[in-house]
């Protein structure tokens, strides 16, 4: 699916670029002449197609909660517990963005004021994902707890966001 996903994200950045960079000076200088050439109807089918193929292998992230076994704490203890064994760092990380008709919702909302929900939604889920993705790592070593807990965000581009999940994953006594 990830194959695919990205065959479809290099179709649609070819068929951009071949619009804009070589369809729209062709369409501007032959204007006048009726006839698509053939390179330019590939170019758009390229750019839509692409298009819908990212759009049909989106991936559902897992955002609901998690059932696990694993305490998470942003504390450096557990109380009524004690910490027996540090099992090392754990974390979650994830790059959310929203869909362009969002972004421009957010940015009137930002003229007139008030909150931007549209980023509050979009980060609520990142945090959930990075979380049980850091969960997930826990589990796999075995921790009981995960201690200590903070999270960090980065903008990377435009409206997109990376959400960083990290503790510290112990094992507890019974």
């Amino acid at each position: 699916m990830k194959t695919i996903r990205q065959i479809g994200s290099l179709a649609f950045v070819m068929g951009l670029f071949t619009v804009v960079f070589a369809g729209l000076p062709w369409y501007v200088t032959v204007a006048d002449d009726p006839v698509i050439p053939w390179w330019f109807r590939i170019a758009v089918y390229g750019l839509l197609g692409g298009i819908l193929i990212v759009l049909l292998t989106l991936e559902d992230f897992q955002t609901g909660e998690t059932k696990s076994r694993i305490l998470v704490l942003n504390s450096l203890e557990v109380p009524g517990r004690e910490i027996t064994d540090i099992m090392g760092l754990v974390h979650g990380h994830t790059v959310f963005a929203i869909w362009l008709g969002k972004d421009l919702s957010a940015i009137v909302r930002l003229i007139l004021g008030g909150e931007l929900t549209e980023y509050t939604e979009m980060m609520g889920r990142a945090r959930k994902v990075a979380i049980n993705r850091m969960i997930t790592q826990a589990e796999e070593i075995g921790a009981d707890a995960i201690i200590n807990v903070r999270y960090t965000t980065t903008s990377v581009i435009g409206s997109a966001a990376e959400l960083l999940a990290y503790g510290t994953a112990v094992k507890l006594s019974k």
